[in-house]
């Protein structure tokens, strides 16, 4: 007789997952759907960080976190995830997330981010990935552009190991301010009442001058230095 014989299959380890989402239909939804699956299983769902008192029992391996909560500010919340979970991954779900709210979610800790409108199929690829160890942007952006990111943002980041006597003129200030603020070239040109291909160039010249490759790492340098779109 085997030595196996009569021993119990092992139970597959789940995903646990905490859903924070303001919307009570979505939440119910997305709770119904994730249970559903087999190797996932929501600990907790509620539309506020009152989630987390009920999950401190079984603690979550990953947070899905609605990015326009209306009571609380999402990123706060990410704080409080954090501290209350440390080794919990933070996903944020929102439509199409502006390049500079990645910059500061990545900050934040979050590990990946799903939008409302993505398939079942990538909804829950994504939650498996993420805890599993891996960073997951929406489909517009890229693995490469993501570890841009993450370089700048957890890391000492190139921007503030730039020289002091690298100086801008004060429109090259108002330029990187606006792109900051996830801006177009069209749409600052607009603001500053100038031609595009100035606003390009003017782009162009402060790339060079803080040996930046894209307006991504351009806007991940305006945040690390406090710089902010100025009120015209």
């Amino acid at each position: 007789m085997s030595d196996t014989a009569g021993q119990e299959e092992p139970v597959m380890s789940k995903i646990r997952v905490l859903l924070i989402e303001d919307n009570r239909l979505l939440r119910d939804g997305v709770t119904k759907m994730l249970n559903a699956e087999e190797d996932i299983k929501v600990v907790s769902a509620a539309g506020s960080g009152e989630a987390l008192e009920k999950a401190r029992k079984t603690p979550p391996d990953v947070v899905l976190l609605d990015l326009d909560l209306k009571d609380q500010n999402t990123l706060t919340v990410v704080g409080s995830v954090k501290e209350t979970f440390p080794q919990t991954e933070v996903i944020v779900m929102d439509l199409i997330p502006t390049h500079t709210e990645v910059v500061e979610f990545v900050k934040a800790g979050v590990s990946g981010f799903i939008l409302k409108d993505a398939t079942l199929n990538h909804f829950l690829n994504t939650i498996r990935s993420v805890a599993n160890g891996v960073k997951v942007l929406p489909p517009p952006l890229t693995g490469s552009l993501f570890s841009q990111i993450v370089e700048l943002a957890l890391q000492s980041g190139k921007g503030s190991r730039l020289p002091s006597s690298v100086k801008m003129t004060s429109r090259e200030q108002d330029v990187i301010g606006l792109v900051a603020s996830g801006k177009s070239n069209k749409e600052i040109a607009r603001e500053l009442n100038i031609a595009v291909h100035t606003i390009k160039s003017h782009v162009h010249n402060i790339l060079e001058k803080l040996a930046l490759h894209s307006r991504l790492e351009l806007a991940a340098f305006a945040h690390s230095r406090g710089i902010s779109e100025k009120v015209y």
